[in-house]
């Protein structure tokens, strides 16, 4: 089969190996439909790691992605061949600590697709993946918006943690959103689409293509810090501060502003992955007004519910994915995303 494996920095190349086969008894054999390509994989792609997890090359990355059922394990009774799905990425152990806890999503054995050192991604032809990570879709559903369910449940998730942060888990009054490429937009998405109609949703971008998205998407003030001050223009709007700041661009630039913005008791969510490996935050600020910090890490048994979401705002949520690629073109694919070329808001894999 055909995999596009990354062989050096910007470097990608397509290239053949053999058919994984399912070798546990509930796995299932998925024919890749489409994978969308992730800030995450930009990473991987433009510098050749995140953190501590440095690519060995060749790798193969991807892991927003929608599928066929092609062969099923002899214990698997909740698919069968033909099934179209929406993949949950993470392959947890289901029994270390956090696992028990229902904390899947920092197991300590976990692999994840893409993941250096991990599971190989999902830019490949065919993957195997565990039957409870699959979730089937709705025959309305195509499969473009089932890729983009992905991104969709770690938005759902951000925005669950901010409820939860709020006194009787309440839905913020207020709220930021700085950054709104496709994770932005998806924490929009689940924010205007589980209970926060009525959250004052406030919405920053250095691209405005993207802060007319935004627009669409339900938020009630935008803003790009590149020809205005955000900050003020947000404050003179909210005066006493805002309850919550979603951070997503991964900048120091954004985590400053979002310190600034909070009101006393305020949440900020780290949904952003700087490319720095340290960033820095003002004490003296965090203290006097007692704000807290919570990281999001990928989405938490939160794909079930924003299969969901996705299909009753189909059309809204399927129009992040602004360009389409076969695989064949995936450095072409590549090169536009980690260059925001062409107003490039998701750019998809058509495998």
């Amino acid at each position: 089969m055909k995999i596009a494996c990354l062989t050096g920095i910007r470097q990608v190349e397509i290239r053949e190996v053999p058919l994984p086969r399912i070798t546990a008894p509930d796995d299932v054999l998925l024919r890749v439909e489409v994978v969308g390509v992730c800030g995450s994989d930009m990473h991987y792609y433009r510098m050749g790691r995140i953190g501590s997890q440095v690519v060995e090359f060749p790798w193969s990355v991807g892991h927003e992605l929608s599928g066929t059922v092609a062969e099923v394990g002899a214990a698997v009774a909740s698919l069968k061949v033909g099934d179209r799905v929406a993949v949950d990425p993470l392959i947890p152990c289901g029994g270390c600590d956090q696992c028990r806890a229902g904390r899947m999503h920092t197991c300590r054995k976990q692999k994840f697709l893409g993941c250096p050192g991990q599971a190989s991604g999902a830019l490949a032809q065919y993957v195997v993946m565990p039957a409870g990570c699959c979730y089937r879709i709705p025959d309305s559903m195509s499969m473009v918006l089932a890729a983009l369910v992905e991104p969709l449940s770690i938005g759902l998730y951000a925005w669950r943690m901010a409820c939860a942060a709020m006194a009787g888990g309440r839905a913020p009054k207020s709220a930021a959103i700085l950054g709104c490429g496709p994770i932005g937009l998806s924490v929009l998405a689940a924010m205007k689409g589980r209970g926060g109609a009525g959250t004052a949703a406030y919405v920053t971008d250095i691209r405005d293509n993207r802060l007319a998205m935004a627009a669409r998407f339900g938020a009630d003030w935008t803003g790009n810090p590149h020809r205005q001050e955000v900050a003020g223009g947000i404050i003179e709007a909210c005066p006493e501060g805002l309850d919550v700041v979603f951070e997503c661009a991964g900048q120091q630039e954004t985590i400053d502003q979002a310190i600034g913005l909070l009101a006393p008791g305020g949440a900020l969510l780290l949904v952003g992955i700087p490319e720095a490996d340290r960033v820095e935050f003002s004490p003296d600020t965090m203290r006097r007004r007692e704000l807290r910090i919570f990281n999001v890490r990928r989405q938490n048994e939160c794909v079930a519910d924003a299969i969901e979401l996705a299909a009753g705002d189909a059309a809204r949520i399927e129009s992040m994915a602004t360009h389409h690629f076969e695989l064949s073109r995936v450095k072409e694919a590549f090169d536009v995303v980690a260059d925001y070329r062409d107003n490039v808001v998701k750019a998809m894999m058509h495998v």
